[in-house]
C-alpha cells in the first residue's frame, strides 16, 4: 500500500478541518529554525553535532507510538518531502492506517540545482512558527515515551 501524497494547502486543510496532527520529522535544529504552525517534532534522523551527518533516530517509532495511537490521523512533513515519505511508509508498516505525506515539505521540491519546482509550506504562505514548547518539542514528546 503506498502512502497518500498531499500538497501543502491540502495538508493545512487536513490539520485544520479533519483533525490530523502535523508531525515534522526534521531534526530538532531544523524544526527550531521554523516549522508549520501546527507541527509537533519527532525527528526521523538526528544531526550529529560534530560531523553534521544525519543519523537515524532509534527512538522514532517508540516516541510516535507513545504519543499517537495507531488510529491517529497524521500528516508527515520534512524539508522537501522525502524523509517524511520514508517515515510515513515506516509508520504504515507498523499499523498506522491514516498517514499522509506532505509532498514538497517545508521548503519545496527542488531540482538537483536547488531550483524550487513545487513550493513548500513556507513558500505558499501558510503559517510558520518558531515556538517549540511543551507538547510540540521533541524533548517533551520523548519524555512522554519514557518507559513506553
Amino acid at each position: 500500500m503506498s502512502v497518500e501524497q498531499v500538497m501543502p494547502d491540502e495538508a493545512a486543510r487536513l490539520v485544520e478541518s479533519e483533525g490530523y496532527v502535523y508531525v515534522d520529522v526534521r531534526s530538532v535544529p531544523e524544526f527550531d529554525q521554523g516549522h508549520p504552525a501546527p507541527a509537533v517534532n519527532v525527528p526521523l534522523m538526528h544531526a550529529d553535532e560534530q560531523t553534521g551527518q544525519m543519523t537515524p533516530n532509534p527512538d522514532f517509532v517508540r516516541v510516535i507510538k507513545a504519543n499517537y495511537p495507531e488510529d491517529a490521523k497524521l500528516v508527515l512533513g520534512c524539508r522537501t518531502g522525502q524523509r517524511s515519505d520514508h517515515a510515513a511508509q515506516l509508520l504504515q508498516s507498523m499499523g498506522y492506517e491514516t498517514v499522509v505525506n506532505m509532498r514538497c515539505g517545508f521548503s519545496g521540491e527542488m531540482t538537483p540545482f536547488g531550483q524550487v519546482v513545487n513550493p513548500g509550506w513556507e513558500e505558499v504562505g501558510l503559517p510558520v512558527s518558531y515556538e517549540s514548547g511543551e507538547g510540540v518539542s521533541y524533548a517533551s514528546l520523548e519524555a512522554k515515551s519514557e518507559g513506553a
